[in-house]
């Protein structure tokens, strides 16, 4: 049996996988979008995206593990003295955060089987994990990450891709991507956009990116 990575709490990591024998697992555009809702609903809980890129029969996903579950964004309620209830923030650890990855992949599967009178897996395996722990890796796995569409030839320049997210990580419209981050990675704007047309040596993270 495969070991697998534990998603350890504080951990940065690549995520990914694909579809059984490489086939799609997007069949049309609005798959994108219900896909990343599922991910909202699911992971984010768990977990902070930097980046990630949907392609028609796999994707990337770069993460840090949450030690906590954020808090709702609600008001304090007021306890019997009058002073608000400020709950213990709920402690993360490996078993939930697998539950919330898997509970995410297969609510995708699921829906696509009966919305596609599909059945059997849809995913070729247990999701791929592979921890980050150099912070010189991250810029290059960002651009590894957006760059995809474009190295497998499906649109001539990554950046007219519609599925990943580099133009949210370059907009200054409201995102759950840890925009603030990332950019100064780059050293701002400028930085990420020119790292992004220079060449990627990816023999350098060829430990970082998984079977692709």
């Amino acid at each position: 049996m495969q070991t697998m990575t534990p998603l350890e709490p504080g951990e940065y990591f690549h995520i990914y996988n694909r579809g059984v024998d490489r086939s799609n697992i997007f069949f049309e555009d609005r798959n994108f979008a219900y896909f990343l809702r599922l991910y909202a609903r699911h992971v984010s809980p768990v977990a902070q995206t930097y980046a990630y890129c949907l392609l028609p029969n796999h994707f990337h996903f770069l993460v840090r593990i949450r030690r906590e579950r954020p808090q709702p964004d609600r008001p304090g309620f007021q306890n019997r003295v009058g002073l608000a209830d400020e709950s213990t923030p709920e402690k993360l650890d490996r078993r939930a955060v697998s539950q919330a990855f898997n509970h995410w992949l297969a609510a995708y599967a699921k829906a696509i089987n009966k919305g596609y009178e599909r059945s059997g897996g849809l995913f070729q395996r247990h999701f791929g994990r592979i921890a980050v722990d150099s912070e010189r890796y991250f810029a290059a796995l960002v651009h590894y990450i957006h760059y995809n569409p474009q190295r497998h030839g499906l649109v001539p320049d990554f950046r007219d891709w519609r599925h990943s997210s580099y133009a949210t990580l370059l907009s200054d419209r409201p995102t759950r991507l840890e925009r603030a981050t990332v950019l100064e990675w780059f050293g701002g704007r400028e930085g990420f956009r020119r790292f992004h047309l220079g060449a990627l040596d990816k023999n350098s993270i060829a430990g970082l990116v998984g079977e692709d």
